[in-house]
């Protein structure tokens, strides 16, 4: 039985060699559509289109406020002319490392009565999420959080007017739903 397999597997080679053309079918056509189409005369190759090159493009509006922010002779008159200034001689906390537009609210814990809002601190390397209550301080522009609420959390920013001056700027970070 040892000595049988051997041969099988010589047949079941032969016969797939067999099946793959080595019997020399009727390849006729195939040489006559290939002669013909040699035979053919070369078309002209069309020359590539000329590209005019642009001019580059200076975007120098990178340095000017935000469209989606509201401008700042508006948030005066919100607040009144309030006079305000932050407080820059407190340790800053870890959060105002991060840019504000960058954060979400990603969930809340309550321990012991205090509703803590879940900050995401958005994409880069040093990406986490952070606990944070009312009194936190978020954002690189004195953003103090001033309210909190399962979907919500209120931040007073300090911003400068332009003018040698400073204007608080209200922010809400909302809890981002899952799709």
């Amino acid at each position: 039985m040892s000595s049988s397999k051997p041969s099988l597997v010589v047949m079941v080679l032969a016969a797939t060699l067999a099946a793959c053309g080595g019997g020399g079918g009727d390849l006729g056509e195939l040489r006559d559509y290939i002669e013909e189409t040699k035979r053919r005369p070369g078309k002209q190759i069309e020359p590539l289109p000329v590209f005019r090159p642009l001019p580059p493009f200076s975007y120098s509006a990178m340095t000017l406020r935000s469209p989606f922010e509201r401008p700042v002779e508006e948030l005066a008159s919100v607040k009144g002319g309030k006079s305000v200034e932050p407080d820059l001689t407190r340790s800053k906390e870890y959060l105002e490392n991060f840019s504000i537009t960058n954060m979400s609210m990603v969930g809340t814990v309550e321990q012991n009565g205090t509703l803590w809002a879940l900050i995401d601190t958005g994409p880069g390397s040093q990406r986490s999420v952070e606990p944070v209550t009312v009194g936190n301080y978020l954002g690189r522009n004195h953003g103090k959080i001033i309210s909190a609420s399962p979907v919500q959390i209120e931040v007073m920013e300090i911003v400068s007017d332009g003018d040698d001056g400073w204007v608080e700027r209200p922010r809400i970070i909302k809890l981002q739903e899952k799709e």
